[in-house]
């Protein structure tokens, strides 16, 4: 569960690092965001040969959480960080070419089906 002010690592190719939430995005009264959820956040650190620099807004899904969570078998998945994938606002579609790490399985139920592709393995 990330919220306003969490920082989360990124998880492609865009050329940023870190970015810091400063939105969740959906109803006002989302406080948390979960696996799949888009937020909105500035990038802290970024490569400098990279897409974004730091300073931009930009929108990311969340793909890894520290917090655990439960499947419809009963089991738990739970990561070691905070990632995420920056995407388009209105499409959802990745902007990177390359995901990294893994990637839980419910991100395909939630319609991101093309960064579930990417990624190098789904768990």
């Amino acid at each position: 569960m990330l919220q306003v002010r969490s920082w989360l690592k990124i998880a492609d190719n865009t050329g940023a690092k870190i970015v810091a939430v400063f939105s969740v995005n959906g109803k006002n009264s989302n406080r948390y965001a979960r696996l799949g959820d888009i937020v909105a956040g500035s990038v802290k650190e970024a490569s400098p040969k990279g897409q974004v620099k730091k300073g931009d807004k930009v929108y990311a899904v969340i793909v890894r959480t520290r917090k655990e969570v439960r499947r419809k078998d009963g089991s738990y998945i739970r990561f070691d960080d905070n990632a995420g994938v920056l995407v388009d606002k209105e499409s959802g579609e990745p902007k990177g070419s390359r995901i990294f790490g893994p990637i839980p399985r419910e991100l395909r139920d939630k319609g991101f089906t093309k960064i579930v592709s990417l990624a190098p393995e789904v768990i």
